[in-house]
């Protein structure tokens, strides 16, 4: 015999009483969907503006991809090109340095001839002195010569016919020739007045 089953309905037995657990730690409620925005929405609503503009930038760079492909066919033609570019400014640089090396050579060809100028006239001096003549008169020959041969080279200028500032019978020390003005000493003793 079997003790009487209890139902539905019965009441609990004496002594026994509910879990103390479940009295402490009441089921969590649903949060609602106010306090939610309310507590998170500028971050809510930044993480959304951030979602769109990557959306954005992935389209973009999946639409620019075709295009890449059209550049990477240009890119293998590139190679001739840039091969060319690098043979032309080659050619450029030697054209450069070959007018440098002419100019330079020039440069060298004048110093020699200057310094041959120089040596011949030491000569000229030297003997000059040995003959007991005067080498500074020798000199200035030469530089005439040399003035001469240079200016028959160029071009000579012809330079316009100068009037003095003054006559040739002015003299400041004197007072002549100086028109109506002139200078003459006060006389000397005591100052009158008082």
């Amino acid at each position: 015999a079997a003790g009487p089953r209890r139902g539905a309905g019965a009441a609990p037995p004496p002594g026994w009483a509910p879990c103390r657990a479940a009295r402490a730690h009441p089921r969590p409620v649903p949060v609602a969907v106010g306090s939610v925005l309310a507590s998170y929405g500028w971050y809510m609503l930044l993480a959304a503006v951030a979602v769109y503009l990557l959306v954005q930038k992935v389209s973009r760079s999946l639409a620019a991809r075709p295009s890449g492909r059209r550049g990477a066919a240009e890119a293998a033609e590139e190679p001739d090109v840039v091969v060319r570019r690098q043979e032309a400014l080659a050619a450029a640089r030697l054209r450069m340095q070959e007018e440098l090396n002419a100019q330079a050579e020039r440069y060298k060809e004048k110093q020699r001839q200057l310094e041959e100028e120089r040596r011949r006239q030491k000569i000229a001096m030297w003997e000059s002195m040995q003959e007991g003549k005067s080498y500074k008169g020798n000199l200035k020959l030469n530089q005439q010569e040399a003035e001469s041969g240079a200016s028959a080279s160029t071009v000579p200028k012809s330079k316009p016919n100068k009037k003095p500032l003054r006559g040739g019978g002015y003299n400041p020390l004197s007072g002549e020739g100086g028109g109506t003005c002139s200078w003459r000493p006060g006389r000397r003793g005591p100052s009158a007045g008082g």
